[in-house]
């Protein structure tokens, strides 16, 4: 998110987080200065791709996340150090058929979440799903957030997703009108439709 206008009709929907995101090779990549706006106690979180802690911290302080999603490379120390300056953690996981969950093992002392996304060319926002049934495989203890390619048809497939650690569904791509725009409509849409 990064349109002041969209991000405030945004705010008005039943969501729980919004993600602003620092990565200059997205094309959500928030570039300019957002003005004040009033999240209305939704969870800004700050998504970052190998950066430093500098960097990180400096956004943080910027933009008053108390949550930051780590979407790269980067190691359970790295996690550590910023669990340490009391952020909560998201660290997302790249996902494919083959994927191995006990690499989040040593994770689970630094992280509040995981993020569960499609293994592709990007970090993120590949615009497509991985096979929902390796989630099955996810013996953690961390509660993760589903994320990669969701779309309006896939509303029946969420309801019926019976997995205890699923905290939350990450909604991008498949609701944008362009990159960084959502399509407030749908979106309201699918919300319903999913909760009823």
């Amino acid at each position: 998110m990064r349109n002041p206008d969209n991000l405030q009709e945004l705010l008005d929907l039943p969501i729980e987080y919004v993600g602003l995101i620092f990565y200059e090779k997205s094309k959500r990549f928030v570039e300019k200065e957002l003005p004040k706006i009033d999240f209305q106690g939704k969870e800004k979180v700050g998504v970052f791709v190998n950066e430093s802690l500098e960097y990180i911290v400096g956004k943080s302080q910027r933009y008053d996340f108390v949550t930051i999603q780590l979407h790269g490379s980067e190691s359970p120390d790295f996690c550590k150090k910023l669990k340490e300056k009391n952020f909560k953690i998201i660290k997302a996981f790249s996902v494919d058929d083959e994927f191995d969950f006990s690499k989040t093992k040593k994770y689970e002392p630094f992280c509040d979440y995981f993020l569960f996304d499609t293994k592709g060319k990007l970090p993120g926002g590949n615009g497509y799903t991985f096979d929902w049934k390796v989630l099955e495989n996810y013996q953690g203890g961390i509660p993760f957030f589903l994320s990669g390619g969701i779309d309006s048809t896939h509303n029946n497939i969420l309801k019926n997703l019976n997995i205890k650690q699923l905290h939350a569904i990450d909604l991008n791509s498949g609701f944008e009108i362009e990159p960084a725009l959502k399509d407030i409509l749908l979106l309201k849409k699918f919300i319903e439709d999913v909760r009823n």
